[in-house]
């Protein structure tokens, strides 16, 4: 249900705690506005405030994923005017700050900003035909939003360089063979995939051990491996106090689907107490 009857992104939620955001300018195959950023953002704040919502699921209406931004807002930016206030908006790197997997289900066209926000998430779908481009260079301009740092550690040095420099496109079936997808599904069965993928998680992972791993997977970028195993370490022990890890060692014991809480609600701990299943900032 939503509040607007044409929003420029449109919500679903599953019984299994899977949020599903989809793109909604399928007539110009959901290029970027300032009124989707917006609305993005926004829903990803509630997202992580919900903790009913344990996975998203992240795709675009129609034909396309996302082109990048609108080609009205280049057109005025490279004529000078300024229709953009990007220094009132935060970065545009949501999903990778957000303590819960994102999953992309890229349907089409994937350049631009909807390249760097595929980037962003933390599982990639695609369909064979789908054209990713991260299209900078052709327009003369460099690689945004931190993806100069993204991208070769998914593809490789070589590469990204190559990507970059080139702004050529690549199918997904090549997106496949670089690593920047993870999985292929034809057209029919690219969201039931993404989103069966997504429950999984919602099902039968820890919301909390989640958020550490993704904390883990970006701070330790720019840690040496001693420094990640130390870490670790650190993790391991607070996860261990937390009533996650009784739940998960009880609920292999007893052949059953574990009960963990989401992220924010307060969790049964054996032996009688209470605590906040709440994700901790790795420094």
């Amino acid at each position: 249900m939503t509040e607007n009857p044409t929003p420029v992104i449109l919500t679903e939620y599953t019984d299994d705690g899977v949020m599903l955001l989809t793109l909604n300018r399928p007539d110009r195959h959901n290029a970027w506005t300032l009124e989707m950023e917006l609305l993005y953002n926004e829903l990803f704040d509630r997202a992580e405030a919900d903790p009913g919502v344990r996975a998203v699921v992240l795709t675009g209406a129609g034909r396309g994923f996302c082109p990048g931004m609108d080609m009205s807002v280049l057109d005025g930016a490279s004529s000078g005017a300024r229709p953009w206030p990007t220094e009132q908006l935060p970065p545009r790197t949501r999903p990778m700050s957000f303590p819960k997997p994102v999953v992309a289900a890229v349907n089409g066209a994937c350049a631009g900003i909807g390249f760097n926000q595929a980037l962003m998430c933390d599982v990639r779908f695609a369909v064979p035909h789908a054209k990713f481009a991260a299209a900078f260079s052709a327009r003369g301009l460099v690689a945004e939003d931190g993806v100069s740092w993204l991208l070769p550690r998914l593809v490789g040095y070589g590469n990204a360089a190559d990507l970059l420099l080139s702004s050529r496109r690549i199918t997904g079936t090549e997106a496949l063979a670089m690593g920047l997808v993870n999985r292929l599904a034809e057209p029919e069965d690219l969201l039931p995939a993404a989103l069966a993928y997504a429950t999984e998680l919602a099902r039968s992972a820890s919301p909390y051990a989640m958020s550490l791993i993704k904390r883990q997977l970006a701070d330790d970028q720019a840690r040496t491996f001693t420094g990640s195993r130390d870490r670790a370490a650190a993790l391991l022990a607070t996860a261990k106090r937390a009533p996650d890890y009784r739940e998960g060692v009880l609920s292999f014991i007893e052949r059953r689907p574990p009960e963990f809480a989401g992220l924010g609600e307060t969790a049964a701990v054996p032996g009688g107490s209470a605590s906040r299943s709440e994700p901790e900032t790795a420094s």
